[in-house]
């Protein structure tokens, strides 16, 4: 075996890596609604503040404002394994559920990211991702979405 494999080896096997935000999303898409809500009473990892993060290229003052938590509560909550509170949890389950349908309209997964991070006429000028602060604002953002789906008018 070469050094390098070994060394991929001794990575994988004392860091394996954490899941995306997608492999997640789709993994609590697969949940009843009674299973997410019992998840979301429990609190989510910490780690959907990252994987989040890291699908969107988000900043940790943008993930703040996602979760609606500050931004040293995201840092402290990085730092530790403390589970976030239901409404940050609720807050991430909402976009993880708009996500995986952004996903299934455009069909991948780069597509979706880059169209929840960007700003659409269609829903006034604001992001996809801002608007899944709120349930009302997450509702206009799929009716955007099946209008793409399905070729309606917005």
């Amino acid at each position: 075996m070469t050094a390098t494999a070994k060394q991929s080896l001794k990575r994988s096997s004392t860091a394996p890596e954490k899941p995306s935000f997608w492999s997640m999303a789709h993994e609590l898409s697969k949940y009843t609604e009674y299973e997410r809500l019992e998840r979301i009473r429990a609190g989510f990892e910490p780690y959907w503040l990252l994987a989040t993060k890291a699908a969107f290229g988000l900043t940790i003052p943008m993930i703040a404002g996602i979760a609606n938590v500050s931004v040293s509560t995201v840092e402290r909550r990085l730092r530790s394994t403390d589970a976030l509170d239901a409404v940050a949890s609720e807050r991430i389950d909402r976009l993880a559920q708009v996500a995986v349908l952004a996903e299934d309209v455009f069909e991948k997964t780069d597509a979706a990211s880059k169209w929840m991070a960007t700003p659409n006429d269609s829903l006034g000028g604001r992001t996809p991702l801002s608007l899944c602060e709120t349930e009302l604002g997450a509702r206009q953002v799929r009716r955007v979405l099946h209008a793409i789906e399905w070729g309606g008018v917005v």
